[in-house]
């Protein structure tokens, strides 16, 4: 079943859109503030998110904005759902990021739809952002690599390194736009954590990991996808 995540300070929306979106056969996570929504969408991964703009703590714009910095959140779909009604309220929303703007007091039946509707375009999407060269396929949707028909599943940050990679093929990046790509420029880690998420990579998929096929190290520089006429 679907996830939705909730994010709404004000008990009674939290009930009644639970009892809606349940109803309509999606498992329903509530938030109450900003900081419990960006964690919560951390360690659930839902499928949707449903934004109210007026939080405590974190307000739904900046929550909308960390979700699109975020290379393991940034392709979740949001609608805000907002007494907030002013056009500059909507257009700065949508600007950030929102995927779609409902004024409160809204139509349940027109938000269910709507929340439908940006699960089709985000199935749509995933679709499409299925890599497949030759004996590997790398699927989105799954977090997960078939490489000659053995699945492998990947952790977040492996499999969104691999397939950034992967979109480039031959392309060399060096460790600091790997680091910026996908973990986002205000990560304080250093650019030894992309070395090992490669050597993580390579045990998992790689038949000889000291001499790999897929990424290949550029001496001095970072790291290439290898052109699959070149496995």
């Amino acid at each position: 079943m679907p996830l939705v995540l909730v994010v709404d300070d004000e008990e009674h929306i939290q009930k009644l859109l639970h009892f809606t979106l349940a109803k309509e056969g999606f498992q329903v996570l509530v938030a109450a503030d900003g900081p419990q929504a960006l964690e919560m969408a951390r360690q659930h991964r839902p499928d949707v998110i449903i934004l109210d703009l007026m939080l405590p703590a974190l307000d739904g714009f900046t929550v909308c904005e960390l979700l699109r910095r975020d290379p393991g959140l940034k392709e979740i779909p949001v609608i805000v759902l907002s007494a907030r009604g002013a056009e500059e309220d909507k257009v700065r929303g949508l600007d950030i990021g929102a995927d779609d703007y409902v004024t409160k007091p809204f139509s349940l039946r027109e938000l269910v739809a709507r929340v439908k509707a940006q699960l089709r375009r985000r199935q749509s999407q995933t679709e499409r952002e299925k890599l497949v060269y030759g004996p590997l396929v790398i699927d989105r949707e799954r977090y997960a690599v078939a490489w000659k028909e053995h699945w492998q599943y990947l952790t977040p940050k492996e499999f969104e390194l691999l397939y950034f990679l992967a979109a480039h093929p031959g392309r060399v990046f060096s460790r600091e736009q790997l680091l910026d790509q996908i973990w986002g420029y205000d990560y304080l880690g250093g650019p030894r954590t992309v070395d090992v998420h490669v050597r993580y990579i390579r045990q998992k998929l790689e038949q000889m990991p000291g001499a790999p096929q897929l990424i290949e190290t550029v001496r001095g520089v970072g790291y290439r996808f290898r052109e699959p006429a070149q496995w």
